[in-house]
């Protein structure tokens, strides 16, 4: 029955990770090799060949990129974090500084005068889905929008302040099918998606480093990982493993298909998209990781490595299949389909890469939504 269920769902996986969700060229096929055949001249750069067999989303928050991307047709979605959200509040930029002075008068518009923390956070929240609708204006699939990272051991006030962003972006006349809500794969994070997603509210999990993080976000109904291959590369190579492995020998890859492997064999519509790339072989090889995941459900690119993609025509393979990875998978099922929060905790703690890199992932993002928190506080005293 499992393997009846994973051949069955093989086939949803294509179709669904293959953008049923908007109007784009490559919705009525799934990505396959076969599909690819059809479609690809021998002229294709590796950006066109990618997209053909994966869902691209571009990771920025500037406009300008995202406009020029998008209008090429192979970059459907697009990722947002607080460094990118900060980066735009702090730009100068006319555009931004709008974004940045509307989120303070709705804030003040709608807390009350004496009680600036409320303000200040309901300031950063709406500043977010500023920028996520402009965005959602040029890309025709997924804007993700990430809850305030220091919430990220808070499950009910993330939910608190997911559902208000998706009450904005409504509001705004997006609709929530088009909102993934970012939240970091703690337990505390991966609980508040069960219920986001029980609301139809669909939820992106991020700063993924490991196989627990990935199975539990499955289990609990998530409708997308962002699992980081490049930031696991730098911890095993931080402890002892290989500088400057093959591109199938890279942690980040093996880890990588490890979860899209596992999804495919259980049943899981869960999308794997990996994020935040390094050089397998170092410099000049900046496209190890991402070529060596073509095929994945979606993946999220910076603009610099999308650039590379563009200008090169060397012949991409596929690396993932979704029938093929029903046999790859040497994996027992995780506690029975539905892990619980003793043994959840107990594999994060024996797993030394999640442990130190989520952690360090979270210190990051605080540090940048302070700044910005900073920069909004000064506009209530002002």
């Amino acid at each position: 029955p499992t393997a009846m269920k994973a051949v069955v769902l093989s086939v949803f996986f294509a179709c669904a990770h293959g953008l049923i969700l908007r109007p784009h060229p490559l919705a009525a096929q799934p990505h396959t090799a076969a599909s690819r055949s059809g479609r690809i001249h021998a002229s294709a750069s590796q950006l066109e060949q990618l997209s053909a067999m994966t869902v691209l989303s571009i990771d920025t928050g500037d406009l300008d990129i995202i406009s020029e991307y998008a209008e090429t047709g192979f970059i459907t979605d697009a990722t947002t974090n607080p460094l990118f959200v900060s980066q735009a509040g702090l730009s100068g930029d006319a555009r931004y500084v709008a974004f940045v002075d509307e989120a303070v008068i709705y804030a003040k518009e709608n807390t009350a005068s004496e009680d600036e923390d409320a303000a200040v956070a309901l300031a950063m929240d709406r500043l977010a889905v500023n920028l996520g609708r402009e965005i959602s204006k040029l890309v025709r699939g997924y804007v993700s929008t990430e809850v305030d990272p220091r919430l990220s051991f808070d499950t009910e006030e993330s939910l608190r302040r997911a559902r208000r962003i998706i009450a904005m972006y409504e509001a705004a006349g997006v609709p929530r099918e088009r909102v993934l809500i970012k939240l970091a794969g703690t337990w505390e994070g991966l609980k508040a998606m069960e219920e986001l997603e029980k609301e139809g509210i669909t939820c992106n999990i991020t700063l993924v480093f490991g196989f627990i993080q990935a199975v539990a976000a499955a289990q609990f109904g998530a409708r997308l990982i962002s699992p980081f291959p490049g930031r696991i590369l730098d911890w095993h190579k931080s402890h002892g493993g290989q500088e400057t492995p093959e591109p199938e020998e890279d942690q980040g890859v093996i880890e990588c298909k490890r979860m899209y492997n596992y999804y495919r064999k259980y049943g899981h519509p869960t999308i794997c998209m990996p994020a935040s790339w390094r050089p397998s072989r170092g410099s000049g090889f900046e496209l190890d990781e991402i070529l060596a995941l073509a095929g994945t459900d979606r993946m999220t690119i910076p603009p610099p490595l999308l650039k590379r993609l563009g200008e090169s025509s060397e012949v991409v393979p596929q690396h993932l299949d979704a029938e093929a990875a029903i046999g790859a998978c040497t994996d027992e099922e995780i506690a029975g389909g539905y892990v619980g929060e003793a043994e959840f905790r107990f594999l994060l703690n024996q797993d030394g890469c999640t442990t130190e890199k989520m952690a360090e992932g979270i210190r990051a993002f605080v540090a940048d939504t302070e700044k910005l928190e900073a920069a909004i506080r000064s506009k209530f005293a002002a």
